[in-house]
């Protein structure tokens, strides 16, 4: 019986917290209203990670593109062992639950396959990405990671509901003092029927949050002074 009760209330608080920041969302959507189409707006600057995360009302769209950038001391391995240890996203990814590849097309292009929670009362998502990779030379001057979502390219598995797009593009570009400059910048259409509320609290959430969760599992990994090669390198 109580854990009946406790599980009751925890539901109705959720849905209260939901209802709450979709009118705190309704209402800074209106005050930022003025906001120019095509123009990156900063909505979150850690100082202390040195983090800042941005969106950006899209012409003709109703969602927004988001973009993060971060600075690490690190090598191009060690981004490499995180981005492509696919197992371990759920450490790191925002409400990701699983990620596995599916297909290794060479070694700077493959397909692979993730789960993530959706806020409370929605249906979980799932997508497939095409990746891309473009390693570091001194010609080009940074590596990058391009992924494209491929709906159709495995079949859908409900209950989950399959994300149309979740586009994105990470690129790493190394200064003379030793420190990785990063930026992410993507779009991410959920599909299914989704309030604007959920989608914008992901947006602007999400990015962020995945930096930031980047940034410690990195520092952990440095720590513990780990070797392996990546499956995919970000340096030719």
């Amino acid at each position: 019986m109580l854990s009946r009760l406790l599980k009751a209330l925890l539901l109705t608080s959720i849905m209260w917290g939901s209802v709450s920041y979709a009118a705190n969302d309704d209402l800074d959507f209106l005050r930022q209203s003025a906001q120019k189409s095509d123009e990156w707006r900063l909505i979150k600057h850690d100082k202390i990670r040195n983090i800042k995360a941005y969106d950006k009302r899209e012409t003709g769209q109703n969602l927004r593109s988001f973009k993060v950038e971060y600075e690490v001391e690190a090598s191009f391995d060690d981004i490499a062992r995180i981005y492509f240890d696919f197992e371990n996203y759920n450490r790191w990814f925002y409400e990701l639950i699983s990620a596995k590849m599916l297909a290794k097309i060479s070694p700077t292009e493959f397909y692979y396959y993730t789960s993530h929670r959706a806020p409370p009362t929605l249906p979980d998502r799932d997508a497939v990405l095409h990746a891309k990779v473009e390693p570091y030379n001194k010609k080009r001057g940074y590596a990058r990671l391009t992924l494209i979502a491929e709906p159709t390219y495995i079949p859908a598995k409900p209950p989950l509901i399959r994300m149309p797009k979740m586009n994105m593009m990470v690129t790493w570009t190394p200064s003379e003092n030793g420190v990785i400059h990063g930026v992410a910048e993507g779009f991410v259409d959920p599909g299914g029927v989704t309030p604007a509320w959920a989608i914008n609290y992901v947006q602007r959430q999400a990015p962020y949050l995945t930096a930031l969760g980047f940034l410690r599992l990195l520092k952990q990994q440095k720590q513990a002074d780990i070797n392996t090669p990546p499956l995919f390198s970000l340096k030719e």
